[in-house]
């Protein structure tokens, strides 16, 4: 099959998925998981429930605001669950729903693809900085 008749039926399923299904929850749902953060958390949460420090601790580079941002819309989704105990003080712990878990498969599945990868990618990413007359850390 041809590059152009391959990239025609990707997006002809594309399509079909967009007017089959509600396109704002299908745009919505690959903005949170294409996102910086929500991936890393819900992985992170896989391996079992996590206080909102210890999460802070472990992501690296997430500020307060962005950890509490992305639980927030990763609870509303249902993807997280917060879980309060009555304690003095409160304690809050956080942990991935039976409906998360099902992200994790596919998270993983992408995570492995990256690892596998990775050496191509940065020769890759190399080659077409220096073809570009770029600085190595001008591009992610």
């Amino acid at each position: 099959m041809s590059h152009q008749a391959e990239a025609d039926r990707v997006l002809r399923s594309l399509n079909r998925t967009c007017l089959d299904h509600d396109p704002d929850v299908l745009r919505s749902v690959l903005d949170r998981v294409g996102d910086k953060w929500s991936l890393i958390l819900i992985g992170l949460l896989d391996m079992g429930p996590m206080r909102f420090t210890g999460l802070l601790r472990t992501a690296p580079g997430i500020s307060r605001r962005m950890l509490t941002l992305t639980l927030r819309n990763l609870e509303r989704d249902g993807l997280v669950k917060r879980v309060i105990y009555p304690e003095v003080p409160p304690r809050v712990e956080y942990e991935v729903t039976p409906f998360g878990r099902t992200l994790s498969e596919p998270v993983l599945a992408l995570a492995r693809w990256t690892a596998d990868h990775q050496d191509t990618l940065r020769a890759n990413r190399r080659a077409f900085d220096q073809a570009a007359g770029l600085d190595a850390d001008d591009l992610g």
